[in-house]
């Protein structure tokens, strides 16, 4: 059961913050002033779902792993210490920052600068949870997985 719910609430992490990339990218190349306000205020109304969806992730992850020596396991408990920090100290507060200056109509220079270090450092945890979970399937597969593949 905890393997189901690691791997459960890890894609619709993956999904949500997906989602947020790509609805960045379509309001800012695509649409209204206003819809990219309203993009910047759902982001971090999301991030109410998406920070738990991280916890029970990384938690799971963390007891699941516990104790194994499987290589895999191994490289999977040394990105998650670069996804978590990538969110709190890049993520997180870009989404914050953007909204307010969003809100405030100041789409400035640094605003745009903010916007890119955002969407790169999403993509950044794009990949390195993509390859969780791709390293996660290869366990499954392989018979390797925790503890027995529970």
């Amino acid at each position: 059961m905890k393997t189901r719910i690691h791997a459960l609430a890890g894609i619709m992490a993956l999904l949500t913050i997906a989602l947020f990339c790509s609805a960045t990218l379509v309001a800012e190349l695509f649409l209204s002033i206003e819809r990219v306000v309203w993009v910047k205020q759902m982001i971090v109304t999301g991030l109410w779902i998406l920070i738990p969806l991280l916890m029970i992730t990384g938690g799971s992850g963390f007891a699941l792993g516990k104790g194994g020596s499987h290589p895999l396991i191994r490289q999977k408990q040394r990105r998650m210490p670069r996804i978590a920090a990538n969110g709190l100290l890049i993520l997180v507060p870009s989404a914050l920052f953007l909204a307010s200056k969003a809100e405030a109509g100041a789409f400035d220079v640094l605003f745009y600068g903010v916007q890119g270090l955002e969407l790169v450092a999403g993509a950044l945890n794009l990949t390195w949870m993509g390859l969780n979970v791709r390293d996660g399937l290869r366990m499954r597969n392989t018979g390797g997985g925790f503890h027995g593949g529970e």
